[in-house]
């Protein structure tokens, strides 16, 4: 009755399901292992340097800033591990170290500790990495320049985002849709197996890692949208199916749009959350300049995000 336990209180909501960051990051590392090997075995040694280096790189920021600040170490919660390997998926397997270094660092120092760490900051670290670097090493971000002097035994040498977005469906449609589900397409060197991913996001899913709200209606945002396109007229956009199995989109459906800090806790927000970004990210790839609008439309949800939660159902009833 008499206890000097010192009581936090915050705002509204709460969620928790019992689990701690180490056991979420490492969960989550597992269920990105499969598309990272699969991006290893497409791409090879150079794949395999530029996972390892974002790792590296990753916990060595955050280990230096812990250092700097006079912050326990965190290191070994895996979360700064985490994030250099979700980075390092994404980019091509030629991306020089210098630019998975610059990335790293945008994403721990820039897009997390700058802010306190941990459940501060306000939109995904590594989000917010690639899109610096798209945007300021545009060239390095290129699929089709930076892996031009790869062999690989695809039945397209080209992206197909891009080459949708230069040429029209007429360049991709015969591209097969197995082809693409098993990630034999030019992209990111671990987030082009939708497989894969499929397969590391229903493990997050059973774990209770990840809520399915956002990624189901993430996909369900992008597959009715590229549809009402694909109807409206046909030889301008390509068909749901397609968006679904190229560029980002499921990789950001499960592993990037779901991140716990940046996402809804409620229900209805949820569903929100996840359709608009589906929704966003088609219409930047049919009606805007980049060519993958997954990365952009979850920036912006980040950004509504505090606003999107703040919906929740009203109390039945009234005080007298």
């Amino acid at each position: 009755m008499n206890s000097k336990k010192t009581l936090i209180v915050s705002h509204a909501p709460f969620w928790h399901d019992g689990s701690g960051i180490p056991e979420r990051s490492y969960h989550t590392i597992i269920a990105a292992l499969p598309a990272a090997i699969a991006g290893i075995a497409y791409y090879g040694a150079p794949a395999l340097g530029v996972i390892c280096m974002a790792m590296s790189t990753a916990i060595l920021w955050e280990l230096l800033l812990n250092r700097a600040m006079r912050r326990p170490i965190t290191v070994g919660d895996g979360n700064a591990a985490l994030i250099g390997l979700l980075l390092g998926m994404m980019l091509p397997a030629s991306t020089p170290w210098w630019v998975v270094l610059v990335g790293t660092f945008l994403a721990i120092v820039i897009g997390m500790q700058i802010f306190g760490g941990i459940g501060a900051n306000p939109f995904n670290p590594v989000v917010l990495a690639i899109a610096i670097l798209m945007i300021s090493y545009k060239g390095h971000l290129d699929f089709d320049a930076g892996l031009v002097n790869f062999s690989l035994d695809f039945p397209t040498t080209s992206e197909p985002l891009a080459a949708l977005k230069a040429f029209g469906p007429a360049a991709v449609e015969h591209l097969h849709p197995l082809d693409l589900l098993m990630g034999r397409q030019v992209g990111g060197l671990g987030s082009a197996n939708g497989l894969a991913l499929v397969i590391g996001g229903i493990y997050l899913m059973i774990r209770g890692i990840i809520r399915w709200e956002v990624c189901v209606s993430f996909i369900v945002g992008t597959y009715i949208t590229a549809m009402l396109f694909n109807m409206a007229d046909p030889s301008r956009f390509a068909d749901p199916v397609f968006h679904l199995l190229t560029g980002y989109t499921l990789f950001g459906a499960f592993f990037l749009a779901t991140e716990s800090t940046t996402s809804p806790v409620n229900f209805v927000p949820m569903l929100i959350y996840g359709t608009l970004g589906g929704v966003m990210t088609v219409l930047i790839r049919n009606i805007g300049i980049y060519v993958d609008g997954v990365i952009f439309a979850i920036l912006l949800i980040n950004l509504i995000n505090p606003l999107v939660d703040k919906i929740r159902p009203k109390a039945i009833g009234k005080v007298a």
